[in-house]
């Protein structure tokens, strides 16, 4: 082909190999035994690809700090494979950990430290040059600047918060993991640290969150994963799992109070609210067939008057009270 590259027949990637290709961080057949037999993770693998926030969701106890702390480098793996950033975390330990920024849940900052120079220390502790500006921007973005010169002793636990995210992202990391980052912290503080998060990931940093506040991973990720049992019960996007397991709720107000539900209206299994000025409605809108339109056949049928109609969709945190749920039936 004159003038352009020779192209060359190569084999076509499979699906998984291209994954791999593109993850920022990989794991593979990940397990973590501790010496007192106890079983924390059991076969873990995750492919989470650049750029993306990523929820790791699950009841307490269930592997989420273990396997931060093994991508982190701070627990070593009964066995499996983990790279950050192409790098393996045992074999290559300090290129990979140079390219993470980690928030644990515990509070730890120096307490008679300065905010400026404990968020420069972090700085320096990755080899990082000296750059001034990149950790004042950190600062503004986190609302601390105001605080630069003041002791760690002396912040609320919310500010504290903010320092160790500030520190986490000193050094300029590729990806951040955010281990409950928001527990203990007000809303209005909650919310300008989610505005960061958001203007990380423009700038392509992989967030991995943990949080017990399932509105936030609702409203943040772009995907979800489940640990339950240091298993790795689904990994989804956040919009296929709400309408695969999700279901929605169509209320309509009557116009008066009703007593009991007619008898005619029971294949459809409505249930009145507390007041008795409403009737609600369950359906999966997954399924295609919401019974929507025979359901207002029937109330026509039965004289029943309704003013208004609401629909609204099963929240992240009910799904998720769900399926774990649903998972302790089965086992």
């Amino acid at each position: 082909m004159p003038g352009g590259k020779l192209l060359v027949n190569r084999p076509a990637l499979r699906t998984k190999d291209l994954l791999l290709s593109q993850s920022v961080i990989s794991i593979e057949g990940l397990n973590k035994t501790y010496d007192s037999g106890f079983v924390a993770l059991d076969h873990v693998d995750l492919e989470v690809p650049p750029g993306e926030i990523f929820a790791l969701l699950g009841p307490n106890g269930a592997g989420k700090t273990t396997l931060i702390n093994i991508v982190c480098g701070i627990v070593n793996p009964t066995s499996g494979t983990v790279k950050a950033g192409g790098f393996d975390v045992i074999r290559q330990f300090r290129a990979a950990r140079e390219r993470i920024g980690l928030v644990p849940q515990e509070l730890t900052v120096e307490p008679f430290a300065k905010v400026w120079s404990t968020v420069k220390f972090s700085r320096g502790l990755f080899g990082k040059a000296k750059n001034d500006q990149h950790i004042e921007r950190v600062l503004k973005d986190l609302s601390l600047w105001d605080k630069r010169d003041s002791l760690t002793k002396e912040l609320s636990g919310g500010m504290k918060r903010r320092v160790m995210i500030a520190k986490a992202l000193a050094h300029e990391p590729e990806i951040l993991f955010l281990d409950e980052p928001t527990a203990g912290v007000d809303v209005e503080l909650r919310r300008s640290m989610w505005n960061v998060v958001r203007r990380l990931r423009e700038h392509g940093v992989t967030i991995v969150l943990t949080t017990h506040y399932l509105e936030e991973a609702e409203m943040m990720a772009d995907r979800i994963g489940v640990i339950q049992e240091g298993r790795i019960a689904l990994v989804e996007r956040k919009t296929a799992l709400m309408e695969k397991l999700g279901v929605k709720r169509l209320t309509l107000k009557l116009a008066g109070p009703m007593g009991q539900i007619p008898e005619s209206l029971a294949p459809h299994e409505l249930a009145l609210t507390d007041d008795r000025l409403g009737l609600i409605y369950t359906y999966n809108a997954a399924t295609g067939d919401s019974g929507i339109k025979q359901l207002f056949r029937d109330l026509t049928a039965a004289d029943v008057a309704f003013t208004d109609v609401d629909t609204k969709q099963s929240s992240l945190e009910e799904i998720f009270v769900d399926l774990i749920g649903s998972q302790k039936e089965d086992a």
